[in-house]
This record gives C-alpha cells, sequence and structure tokens, in this order.
C-alpha cells in the first residue's frame, strides 16, 4: 500500500467538504489525514487529503472526485516534487526533574513553548510527519498530556526539485 496525498480545489461554499469526504466513504477508502483552508482567493478553498491504497483507488478517487460539481482540480502531490508540512501542538508534564531535558528537545527540534505552567508545557512544532513523530517518540517518557495535530499541508516546489538540482551540477 502506497501513501497519495491529493490536493483538491474546490468552490469556497457550504456543504462541499462533506460532499467530498462523503465520496471517499462510500468508495470504502480511509482518510489518513484532511485539511482544509481558504485559497489566495476567497472563491476558493484547498482540501488536502492523504490515504493509502493501491493504483487502482488512486485512479478510482482522482475520477470520481472529477465527476463532483463544486471540485476544480484534483492533483496528486508526489513526494519528491512538494514542500510537505504539520503541526503539533503538544502538552507535556513540566517539573523540575525533566524541564531541562525537555528544553533541549525543543531547542534541537526549533520548536517552541507556546504556553507555560508550573505543571505543564505546551510546544508548538511544524515540519514534515517524520519529524513530528521522532519528536512525540522523544518526549513520550516526560508525559504527554495532550495532543492536536493537523493533517497535512503540501504545496509544489518552486524551483526544481532536489533530484533536478543534483542532475544539472
Amino acid at each position: 500500500m502506497e501513501k497519495y496525498v491529493f490536493s483538491i480545489l474546490v468552490s469556497n461554499r457550504f456543504g462541499v467538504l462533506t460532499r467530498v469526504s462523503s465520496m471517499f466513504t462510500r468508495r470504502g477508502f480511509n482518510i489518513d489525514t484532511l485539511t482544509v483552508g481558504e485559497t489566495e482567493s476567497p472563491e476558493f478553498s484547498r482540501i488536502t487529503i492523504s490515504m493509502r491504497g493501491d493504483e487502482y483507488s488512486k485512479t478510482q478517487i482522482i475520477k470520481q472526485l472529477s465527476k463532483l460539481h463544486d471540485v476544480k482540480q484534483v492533483q496528486i502531490m508526489e513526494r519528491d516534487e512538494t514542500v510537505t508540512r504539520e503541526l503539533l501542538l503538544i502538552k507535556i508534564k513540566n517539573d523540575s526533574r525533566t524541564r531541562q531535558d525537555i528544553l533541549a528537545a525543543v531547542d534541537v527540534f526549533r520548536s517552541k513553548i507556546v504556553d507555560y505552567s508550573p505543571d505543564a508545557l505546551c510546544i508548538e512544532i511544524t515540519g514534515e510527519s517524520s519529524k513530528i513523530n521522532a519528536f512525540i517518540e522523544l518526549v513520550k517518557p516526560f508525559g504527554i498530556m495532550e495532543i492536536c495535530r493537523t493533517g497535512i499541508v503540501c504545496l509544489l516546489y518552486t524551483s526544481p526539485s532536489p533530484r533536478d538540482k543534483r542532475q544539472s551540477r
């Protein structure tokens, strides 16, 4: 099973997200992550969906999404052609024994503390999913109190991909 990321440009109207997500449900496909937000034009929203499946599943999703009236564009976001990010807010137990270790992890992962209390630290971190997962694993021993994680968002590179840069040297 491969992981696929779809970037779906849709009309920014009520009910569109429901119709898009319902299409996945009707076809029996599971959505791993889903994010949506307005684009540079208030007329449109971009829905980013990641899922696991085979080539047939990917083809079916593209065909079915393209049939929906409010869907303007469906694009597969290839891993080596996109910038991908995710956001994590995580609340970790704070005590004098572990505080310095947590602060070191925050520094190494280039994250930041957004709220501080004697009992808890709230940390914000952005990056690729692998970075987010690694941070979570690192801080588990300190006591995770709560996690809120966005789905992925991505854009195509604006310059040649890293592979293209290597070949041009």
